[in-house]
């Protein structure tokens, strides 16, 4: 019997993705992916789309959604899968973060605007880009004026502390656990071994292992093989669910690729 490979971790241009959804479908056929998922930011826009075209190239389809939350001093992203993506709760969630993120691009661009860089608001607010660049509002702003090289050049010397700019205030982890669960679904932590956190694999087990997540994303293209080995145990030991995936944006993050890390069936356990 064949086994299945899997990329749970996928992002479109409902969000900060590159490609469409039959352009994610068609990479995710030439990758040879038997089961996926759409986790956009913030957005359940391309879900539909994507797995009715999914379902036609006889691949596996999980619906999703990745939501930004707050603990601490760190925001922590949560995959949510299997959801009704009519949920008005959840729907609600995903437009108040949104509407967050859109306050704090703003933001980024007052600030350089205070600290005398040449650009407007008028400029800002009359700037349209086209999504499938990726990205995000100010990010693209700023590199068609020639102000930022790209994505990480904007958080390595823009969206800094030194700039007074972090993330906005999410909601918390057991609000947003609990939005996914009522609109159905099973909550993952994300990426729990990336740099994202910032606060380091044991740390974030040691302080959200007792949060009430179905299970984490223990394959990633962020995680060390070492990393991944102790999240699995992690999981088979408190009984809790698996995924993985990519993280892939198209070509927004060239070093995140569509079925890599590489992923089968049996290393999932997602119910």
């Amino acid at each position: 019997m064949k086994l299945l490979r899997a990329d749970l971790h996928l992002h479109t241009t409902a969000s900060d993705g590159t490609w469409t959804p039959e352009e994610l479908v068609l990479a995710a056929q030439k990758a040879g992916l038997g089961i996926m998922a759409v986790t956009d930011h913030e957005s359940i826009a391309n879900v539909l789309t994507t797995e009715n075209l999914a379902v036609k190239a006889g691949i596996r389809f999980y619906r999703g959604v990745e939501i930004s939350t707050t603990y601490g001093d760190h925001s922590y992203h949560i995959l949510g899968y299997g959801i009704d993506v009519t949920n008005k709760k959840l729907l609600e969630l995903l437009q108040h973060n949104t509407d967050l993120l859109e306050e704090k691009d703003e933001d980024s661009i007052s600030v350089l605007i205070d600290k005398g860089w040449p650009i407007t608001m008028k400029d800002y607010h009359d700037y349209s880009y086209d999504r499938r660049r990726g990205g995000f509002k100010s990010v693209n702003f700023l590199q068609d004026r020639g102000l930022c090289k790209d994505v990480d050049d904007f958080f390595r010397h823009i969206f800094t502390e030194n700039n007074d700019l972090r993330f906005p205030k999410f909601p918390t982890i057991e609000e947003v656990v609990h939005v996914i669960h009522a609109a159905g679904g099973r909550a993952f932590l994300a990426h729990s071994a990336s740099d994202f956190h910032g606060a380091g694999l044991d740390i974030t087990l040691a302080v959200l292992g007792d949060k009430s997540f179905d299970g984490f994303e223990c394959y990633h293209s962020g995680h060390s093989l070492e990393d991944t080995a102790t999240l699995v145990k992690y999981c088979h030991d408190h009984n809790s669910l698996i995924s993985g995936g990519s993280d892939c944006h198209g070509t927004f993050v060239p070093s995140r690729i569509i079925g890599l890390p590489i992923i089968y069936e049996k290393d999932i356990r997602m119910e």
